[in-house]
């Protein structure tokens, strides 16, 4: 656990620096903050809290059904998406697991702890930017090629295809998207293998043109997550949700505990969906800070991967260290040695406020060596 980025409190104790005076791009979260939409209805429920809220979040399911044109039976919400990542493989007990590498290390945990029999994955090559194949990756879902073996991970052909596929979208942490109609083709192809194609939408928000959310009544192996936690600034409340076909969804119920979903996070969900301003607010923002990233970038000569997300995944000389000297200075960046397919020459950085992009900037010009 200690591998995810965000541990302020952590750093705090490491290098004495008070928690608030810590800039933190290790967790690529909404600069904008939470909703003041959600912050006065938060408020308001601040009185229910002597009763329990309901089991599983069902006026809040019933509003995100609602909102994406899908029935209640499909909605499961989550203390954040990150429980749902954990309820799946112990819900469907996959046989074969594929997973992309590099990409969000709980996939993979999850699939372990689940008991999962086997866990291949897809090579994504920096050669490429790190861009999916759809072809590949089916091929690779159907066994009739075998996935590419990821740094640390080995991957063992077998002659069996997958029974579950995991894509994170916009991915983490490169940041690129694999297009819609390219997502949907997999998910066609799911369907034909009996494979559950899980694609996780925590960052499709600053790209919302590109979810396949809407598509899952139409695509029975098709499961989606999306997180509320991200886009807006809610990760201290957990909240997320999943899309699934009602007899998965079923299935999903039924290993799931209750209550996992705390009132003022169901009231803060219900809050910021229809949050029209706010969410147009955020992607002009983001638009602006990313102009302004990459062209600060580009001066001081630090290569990037573009990124149809609200972080950059950049290369330098040696991540852990570049990481450690930030830290001293209050700064905290996502050291990307600990992903699969990564090396030692990668960090992450979130984009923030103005202010904080050009302290980020003005520190990296001064210990960064740029690589060949």
């Amino acid at each position: 656990m200690s591998e995810h980025g965000g541990n302020i409190y952590a750093a705090s104790q490491r290098t004495g620096i008070p928690e608030r005076r810590i800039v933190d791009f290790s967790a690529s979260i909404n600069p904008l903050g939470v909703p003041e939409g959600a912050v006065r209805l938060m408020r308001r429920r601040i009185k229910d809290l002597p009763h329990y809220p309901e089991p599983l979040s069902e006026g809040l399911s019933a509003r995100i059904a609602a909102c994406l044109g899908v029935g209640e039976a499909s909605v499961v919400c989550g203390n954040g998406s990150t429980e749902l990542i954990y309820l799946i493989p112990r819900a469907l007990k996959p046989e074969k697991v594929l997973i992309p590498s590099p990409t969000f290390g709980d996939y993979e945990r999850a699939c372990r702890h689940s008991g999962a029999a086997e866990v291949v994955f897809y090579s994504l090559r920096p050669e490429n930017s790190f861009d999916l194949s759809p072809e590949g990756f089916i091929e690779a879902m159907s066994a009739t090629a075998p996935p590419a073996e990821a740094t640390g991970s080995p991957a063992v052909r077998a002659p069996k295809p997958c029974s579950l596929a995991f894509l994170c979208n916009p991915n983490n942490p490169t940041g690129r998207l694999v297009r819609k109609r390219d997502l949907l083709k997999i998910a066609e192809a799911a369907v034909d293998l009996s494979c559950h194609l899980v694609v996780d939408e925590a960052f499709i928000d600053f790209c919302p043109a590109e979810s396949v959310a809407g598509e899952v009544p139409s695509h029975p192996s098709l499961i989606v997550l999306r997180s509320m936690t991200k886009f807006y600034a809610l990760s201290g409340l957990r909240i997320g949700y999943g899309l699934f076909h009602p007899s998965v969804a079923g299935r999903i119920r039924a290993y799931k505990e209750p209550w996992t979903v705390n009132s003022l996070a169901q009231a803060a969900g219900l809050a910021v969906l229809e949050d029209g301003p706010y969410q147009e607010a955020s992607r002009e923002a983001m638009e602006r800070e990313k102009v302004f990233m990459e062209e600060g970038l580009r001066k001081i000569g630090i290569p990037f991967i573009p990124s149809r997300a609200n972080y950059y995944l950049l290369k330098v000389k040696d991540g852990p260290q570049v990481a450690a000297l930030l830290e001293k200075k209050g700064i905290l960046v996502r050291d990307c040695s600990s992903f699969g397919g990564l090396d030692r020459t990668y960090v992450r950085v979130a984009v923030r406020g103005r202010a904080d992009n050009q302290r980020l900037l003005k520190e990296m010009a001064v210990i960064c060596t740029p690589s060949s």
